[in-house]
């Protein structure tokens, strides 16, 4: 009777575990197999960093002053543009919900057992992966342009892992205006309304040092700067991080963790 109450708990809490890990992947998957079925998706999506690098970068390359002393412009743009694809790919990402409310596949998702912040990450993971996909564009386009960036294995896996919680972090936001508003109309336009000042609120195409003291303030409570500063000292060969790689990833964590929570509680209020 010892033995079995010493380990009944763990085996409870390993299955538990498990379960929620099925619940969060099955999700995950059936927003996947969407994107799988509509390719053109991901190729529409790659449009936009390429003409920002092509278009953008080139024509601002021949303004002085933005990037760091002794760096190219070019070279500075690359991870705020890749920040920026995977903002407006998680941002939109809740009105994914909205469909499936009208479709009748929330309230099925609701009667599940799967456990709320399961359904919740499950949407964050699949945002994560279409995101990676708008890396491996952006990394593409600016090995043709010549950037000097670094394909170290560990600067790699630190870039998918910044590039995981941002577009979780976006995704969950999406998804927690989507339970607000609860409309396709109202959802669009309050998603391009902030899609726009969180990238430009931010060190994506320009210095924090050449910001006023109101943008500075609004910048540092922007969890962007902080995945574009972690991506700026990861992605570039001589990269480097003003705010310290654990300051990035503590921002990042505990605003996707905010967002996670607040997602959960607000998700069953969708199907009203």
């Amino acid at each position: 009777m010892t033995e079995r109450s010493a380990t009944g708990p763990s085996g409870t809490t390993v299955e538990t575990a498990r379960d929620f890990a099925t619940h969060m992947f099955a999700v995950a998957d059936a927003e996947l197999r969407k994107l799988a079925h509509d390719p053109w998706e991901v190729l529409s999506r790659a449009i936009q960093p390429v003409l920002w690098l092509v278009l953008f970068g080139e024509v601002m390359a021949q303004v002085r002053g933005f990037a760091a002393e002794g760096q190219r412009y070019l070279d500075f743009l690359v991870p705020g543009i890749l920040a920026q694809s995977v903002v407006f790919v998680s941002i939109f990402n809740g009105i994914a919900a909205i469909w499936e409310r009208d479709l009748g596949v929330l309230h099925r998702y609701m009667i599940s057992p799967a456990p709320r912040s399961a359904l919740v990450l499950g949407k964050a993971l699949s945002s994560s992966v279409r995101a990676l996909t708008q890396a491996i564009v952006v990394y593409i386009c600016a090995t043709m342009l010549d950037v000097q960036l670094s394909f170290s294995l560990l600067h790699i896996g630190v870039v998918v892992l910044l590039i995981v919680l941002g577009a979780g972090l976006f995704s969950t936001l999406s998804l927690i205006i989507a339970c607000i508003v609860r409309r396709r109309e109202r959802f669009m336009a309050i998603c391009q309304v902030l899609a726009m000042p969180i990238f430009f609120a931010s060190n994506a195409i320009y210095s924090i040092g050449l910001m006023p003291a109101w943008l500075k303030a609004i910048a540092s409570a922007n969890p962007l700067t902080y995945e574009v500063d972690g991506l700026r000292a990861m992605m570039l060969a001589n990269g480097a991080s003003t705010f310290g790689l654990g300051v990035d990833f503590l921002a990042l964590t505990i605003a996707f963790s905010v967002a996670v929570i607040v997602a959960t509680r607000l998700y069953p209020r969708l199907t009203r």
